[in-house]
């Protein structure tokens, strides 16, 4: 049996217009199931629905291309999640083709990006948040008319402050330099200024450290407080600002940051 679905371009990616429309691709999953499962008829027309959506597999791999791996290979593996979909799809309940394929093919590129393109070991569920952290800036920065800080980001997502802090740091293990001089071809100075960076001390850390000694500190803090060093460190708020906010006198504020953050200096030199 010939099948009228079938096509003979080599790339299916670069057929014509009429080659990537869906139209009506819900009744062709209708004739599929009506098959036996091994039957010759039903292996061709799956093959055909595959090549009719190939387009469809291309398109959402051309949107994740610039993000460190080649076109072809993510081509490749939106490929896999098309064929995971069209074997996984039930027509019967009525739904569109395309809303069950799309979420599909994006899940297994986003999936790749999770396991298999971070140079150094990070947690998972760390390499997830940060994944959501992206569309959440800008979401926010579009809501705040301000680059959004951890804590927003935080409390937008619903998650700890100190997981968005590690999924911001872990952005940095995605790639990692090599220590070798950059290219056969880079110049002696530039290779050396690139070695002699390496195993300094480096001042984050001591910034990190005291983040960390300090977050649990901040949790326990009453609310007033907690609010006031929020409007004065994470939103840069002036103390007159944060008085007119809070409706108090800006002595008032002057005397809850001195008071609350001598105390908070005492409780982490003691803990």
């Amino acid at each position: 049996m010939t099948s009228r679905y079938s096509h003979t371009d080599a790339d299916p990616r670069r057929r014509g217009q009429h080659a990537d429309s869906y139209d009506g691709i819900e009744d062709l999953f209708q004739l599929l199931t009506a098959l036996e499962p091994r039957s010759p008829d039903r292996i061709r027309m799956r093959e055909d629905i595959v090549r009719r959506c190939l387009p469809l597999a291309d398109h959402i791999a051309r949107r994740f291309t610039g993000r460190g791996e080649r076109h072809d290979d993510l081509y490749q593996i939106a490929s896999l999640g098309l064929v995971l979909a069209i074997d996984r799809f039930d027509a019967d309940k009525g739904s569109s083709f395309l809303a069950f394929a799309i979420p599909t093919i994006m899940g297994e590129i986003r999936r790749h990006f999770r396991d298999h393109t971070w140079a150094v070991r990070v947690p998972r569920r760390i390499k997830e948040l940060q994944q959501s952290i992206g569309p959440t800036v800008n979401r926010l920065y579009q809501d705040l008319g301000r680059a959004p800080t951890a804590m927003d980001i935080a409390t937008e997502l619903g998650v700890d402050l100190n997981e968005v802090t590690q999924a911001l740091i872990a952005d940095n293990g995605y790639r990692t330099d090599s220590i070798d001089p950059l290219s056969e071809n880079s110049d002696d100075q530039r290779a050396t200024r690139h070695l002699a960076g390496l195993g300094r001390i480096e001042p984050a850390y001591d910034i990190t450290d005291e983040a960390l000694a300090i977050a649990p500190l901040l949790a326990r803090l009453p609310a007033f407080e907690a609010r006031v060093l929020h409007l004065r460190f994470f939103d840069d708020r002036t103390q007159s600002q944060i008085a007119d906010e809070l409706d108090v006198s800006q002595m008032h504020i002057s005397r809850v940051l001195s008071r609350t953050l001598d105390q908070l200096r005492r409780q982490a030199e003691r803990e």
